[in-house]
């Protein structure tokens, strides 16, 4: 367990690859602070089985994702509390799927903040606790989105282009403190996000549920499977390694070989 003694804040970690992080953290002893809407009895399920499997402590923070005090907030309780701010994962996101000209500016921002915006409020809080330590580690979610495009998408190719350019950005300042920041792009993983937007991309395109699996999201992908998000979350925890101390500025994909061409 070579966390133990670390701590972990994962935002949008109620459910899908923001859990997987969690519980691959906590699997290698870390304390682990989770963050995100759902059912209070489901996050309060979750919470439980993280501290019983780190055997450290296991906090949820309810932090507003588009609320930059709440962010920092929660940053401060973690050190407050947990005792440190070790590794940091930026995975809270929301999608919407329509042209530009039907996109609902409210939807825009919402995405643009969530999961743009809320990354760097992360960073300029946690980054402070990691030079003092001089050790951190800070992980983005990013997306084969961060780096092709796909149609009726502008908002969230956007910010994922973005979550690219913060990381290189961030890992520059940092490189002579210990930290690295890395960004993690999966294709599609089978998580809530991804089977929530079906029904707007079937209204966007015309087509079938069946379709739209097949011919639009796994239509990208060589492997033809959906990536898992515990193999995403393998990745991080690697990330976290003395032995991957060298890797920082990079934009890692995970995405059957979706980028690849």
């Amino acid at each position: 367990m070579f966390l133990k003694g670390k701590t972990a804040i994962v935002t949008g970690s109620t459910s899908g690859i923001g859990l997987a992080y969690a519980r691959a953290f906590a699997a290698e002893g870390a304390a682990v602070m989770i963050n995100g809407f759902g059912d209070a009895d489901t996050i309060e399920a979750a919470r439980a089985e993280l501290a019983t499997t780190s055997g450290a402590q296991a906090l949820y923070d309810p932090a507003d994702m588009t609320k930059p005090d709440q962010i920092a907030a929660m940053v401060d309780r973690a050190a407050r509390e947990m005792g440190s701010v070790d590794i940091v994962v930026n995975n809270a996101g929301i999608q919407h799927v329509a042209p530009i000209e039907d996109f609902p500016a409210e939807k825009f921002e919402a995405i643009v903040q969530i999961v743009l915006t809320s990354a760097w409020y992360m960073m300029k809080a946690a980054v402070p606790h990691m030079k003092k330590a001089g050790w951190g580690r800070i992980i983005s979610t990013g997306s084969a989105h961060s780096l092709v495009a796909s149609p009726n998408k502008s908002a969230y190719v956007m910010a994922k282009h973005g979550i690219a350019g913060l990381t290189k950005t961030i890992a520059l300042e940092t490189a002579t403190h210990g930290i690295t920041v890395n960004c993690i792009s999966p294709g599609y993983v089978w998580t809530p996000l991804v089977e929530n937007q079906i029904p707007d991309t079937m209204k966007a395109r015309g087509m079938t549920k069946e379709q739209v699996m097949n011919d639009v999201l796994l239509a990208a992908q060589p492997t033809k499977q959906f990536v898992t998000p515990e193999q995403v979350a393998a990745l991080a925890v690697f990330l976290c390694r003395d032995e991957a101390a060298s890797i920082t500025g990079s934009n890692m994909t995970v995405d059957g070989g979706w980028t690849a061409a």
